[in-house]
């Protein structure tokens, strides 16, 4: 007769109601994505540190609202991520973000391939529900391989980190408060064509949106072999 094991359970919390197993050091962003459940995102890669900069992980924890890239996944608490109002309040982070800058997603080179354009579309955006702002901010096509478009930027700060964590160097930070924070480039002349961005940087390509591409490879992806594309899209 098989003795009863004396090892521990394996510890678990519950994510829309479904037990997803921890390890350590998880967040609740990371343990879920393992598990093979969705968490909208923005700002979050993982080869970089979490900022929680976008809120478009906002999950529920114990009733309470929490950034799931950077709170810990603790044993036993239990997490809603798409409930109702969840959803809404994702809905107009998203709103907001189309309207604070010039997404045009038809004449957008990462069209296809976009995380905000893909978040939108997961949310049911139909519309930008509020004013523009229509923001007008000069294009930086100053570096030979790497074009900056600050309308498209969210603030994400993944560039930022990537460029410090990743390649070593501090090409990128946010200067400004509130509506005026933009994204500053470590040039004396402020321009990306004057700062130490190599193409091969991981900075050059890990921009969730459209705010930094590489030049001379744009609509290279036909339509239908893109990131996001559906089966409507595919054809």
């Amino acid at each position: 007769m098989s003795q009863p094991s004396n090892r521990p359970s394996p510890a678990v919390f519950h994510f829309d109601g479904q037990p997803v197993a921890l390890e350590p050091g998880d967040t609740i962003l990371a343990a879920a994505q393992r598990a093979g459940h969705t968490v909208p995102h923005l700002c979050w890669h993982p080869d970089v540190s979490a900022s929680a900069s976008c809120r478009v992980c906002t999950v529920h924890a114990d009733g309470r609202p929490v950034a799931a890239c950077t709170t810990a996944a603790t044993a036993g608490q239990r997490v809603s991520c798409h409930t109702p109002e969840l959803k809404t309040h994702r809905l107009h982070l998203l709103q907001m973000l189309f309207v604070e800058g010039n997404h045009f997603c038809p004449g957008c080179e990462k069209s296809g391939n976009c995380q905000l354009q893909e978040q939108a579309a997961q949310a049911g955006m139909t519309d930008l529900h509020y004013e523009p702002l229509n923001p007008v901010r000069p294009v930086d096509a100053s570096h030979p391989d790497v074009l900056f478009e600050p309308d498209r930027c969210i603030l994400c700060q993944l560039c930022v980190r990537a460029s410090h964590e990743l390649d070593g160097k501090q090409v990128f930070a946010l200067g400004g408060h509130g509506a005026c924070t933009h994204l500053l480039i470590d040039s004396a002349s402020g321009q990306l064509g004057d700062s130490a961005l190599a193409v091969t940087d991981r900075a050059a390509h890990i921009c969730p949106v459209g705010a930094l591409l590489p030049k001379r490879v744009g609509f290279a992806v036909p339509i239908g072999q893109r990131t996001f594309d559906t089966p409507e899209t595919r054809g």
